[in-house]
């Protein structure tokens, strides 16, 4: 079911998604998205340049982020921007929870909408996402 402008208000808060964050989806989601980069697909490099193990490439949590929105949205939502800042690594064993809160509504059909991913670690995403979402016209009684 699709939502409409009319039916979001500033200040709801979209439902929590936890996302498994196994050793597969990340080095799966990596080169799904063409991110060849040895640290998000081989343990011992990861760690020879600095890090704990593999970690989750920028492709996949935006993408992760826009599954999030539209899923609330439902799929006559179209993103119209996705405006994210990495923090914290997203490690394979760990866990991803998703939130969202809608901070603005748009003239017209736009909804803008907080979101933030956390891990065990800290905040791994943080930014914002704005939604442009169907008008319903109300049918009159005339004419």
């Amino acid at each position: 079911m699709s939502r409409s402008y009319a039916d979001v208000a500033v200040g709801e808060e979209l439902p929590e998604l936890s996302i498994p964050l196994t050793r597969t989806m990340i080095v799966a989601t990596a080169i799904a998205s063409r991110d060849y980069q040895d640290v998000h697909h081989d343990p011992s490099l990861a760690v020879e340049r600095g890090s704990k193990d593999v970690f989750m490439n920028i492709l996949t949590t935006n993408g992760l982020v826009d599954r999030y929105v539209t899923e609330w949205g439902g799929p006559a939502a179209v993103v119209k921007a996705i405006r994210i800042r990495l923090g914290a690594p997203n490690y394979p064993g760990d866990t991803m929870v998703l939130t969202g809160t809608v901070s603005a509504k748009e003239a017209g059909d736009r909804v803008e909408i907080k979101v933030r991913g956390v891990n065990a670690i800290g905040p791994h995403v943080t930014g914002t996402v704005v939604l442009q979402l169907p008008v319903i016209q109300k049918r009159g009684s005339g004419a």
